[in-house]
């Protein structure tokens, strides 16, 4: 690790230690001299933690956190990861009820095939908490970037707004990159990833891999890049399954930097069906298989971002940040 990364992960140790004494950066705000603003304006103006609600709603507190996670049909990853956050989440606050959906209805379905088990859809959670009495509701999404599932996300609490005196939604993991005063949090990320890379020689390189999204927050992959080149980490590449960059821009980097050697590992919350199949499968499409025709030696490492306890400790933050919204 040479000096500029350890500069940069300095700092963002000292963010996140400001995040955790309850130092969040502000939201935004408009312009003093918007004096006639619209809903729709300052709705449009409401970067970082997304609130709504309906003040109108009598009666006395009651305050649960939602967790919302897209979901996986593997039963040990599970555990070792949504289940190791929620678990990180119940022992930071003990005194807030914890509940969980999955976004992903095909999910739903398959994991109720399989194992039996029944999880909500955030419309079916919100629907049960409403029932249950519940007045204000923090949802914490297991995200990576805010992309389409942190949309499904947000247009859920809308809907549900006028269920409830106050709902907001924490940050995915990665939200701001540090402008205008707001945290490098794609920085942090890469703090909290960091001690879980192996070291690479020369000739070796570590191939983070990716969901990828056509939505447009696909765009973080090159700010990760970006950030990546920043810290010295020349020798980590991203790439993503369902969008770009690919393996087949990668591999031509890795050519022009002479890397016989490879380990691809996911930077994504579960080492679920991509991870196994799509990553490290023995299949002549895996990428694990195509590398390895195309003459490089292949390590994989199935390990989802759920089981490293840095991570954790950021969502532990975004949930903390919500909370403090529902005041």
């Amino acid at each position: 690790m040479n000096d500029l990364m350890k500069d940069r992960l300095v700092r963002s140790a000292h963010a996140l230690r400001q995040a955790a004494a309850g130092l969040s950066p502000a939201p935004y705000t408009l312009s003093s001299e918007v004096k006639t603003a619209t809903s729709a304006l300052r709705e449009a103006a409401s970067i970082g933690v997304y609130t709504c609600g309906n003040e109108t709603i009598s009666g006395p507190d009651k305050t649960a956190i939602l967790v919302l996670a897209f979901g996986t049909t593997y039963a040990q990853t599970r555990a070792r990861t949504i289940e190791a956050v929620e678990a990180d989440l119940r022992a930071a606050f003990p005194e807030v009820p914890l509940f969980e959906a999955y976004t992903s209805h095909i999910i739903i379905r398959r994991v109720h095939e399989k194992e039996g088990l029944v999880k909500w859809t955030p419309e079916e959670a919100f629907e049960h908490l409403q029932a249950e009495g519940f007045t204000r509701v923090a949802v914490v999404p297991l995200n990576i970037i805010p992309g389409m599932e942190y949309d499904y996300d947000r247009i859920a609490l809308r809907q549900y707004a006028h269920h409830f005196r106050r709902l907001s939604l924490a940050l995915p993991l990665m939200y701001y990159q540090g402008t205008e005063g707001r945290p490098d949090q794609v920085t942090e990320f890469l703090q909290a990833l960091a001690p879980r890379l192996p070291l690479a020689s020369s000739e070796e390189a570590v191939l983070l891999m990716a969901h990828g999204t056509p939505h447009p927050a696909n765009a973080y992959y090159a700010v990760i890049q970006d950030r990546l080149h920043e810290l010295g980490m020349s020798h980590v590449y991203v790439y993503s399954v369902e969008g770009r960059p690919d393996l087949e821009d990668v591999i031509p980097k890795l050519r022009a930097a002479r890397i016989r050697r490879v380990t691809l590992l996911p930077i994504m919350l579960v080492a679920g069906d991509h991870a196994l199949n799509d990553m490290a499968g023995d299949e002549p499409d895996s990428h694990k298989s195509l590398l390895t025709a195309e003459g490089f030696t292949v390590r994989t490492r199935l390990e989802g971002l759920g089981e490293n306890p840095a991570i954790r400790a950021i969502y532990v933050e975004r949930a903390r940040e919500a909370l403090a919204a529902l005041k």
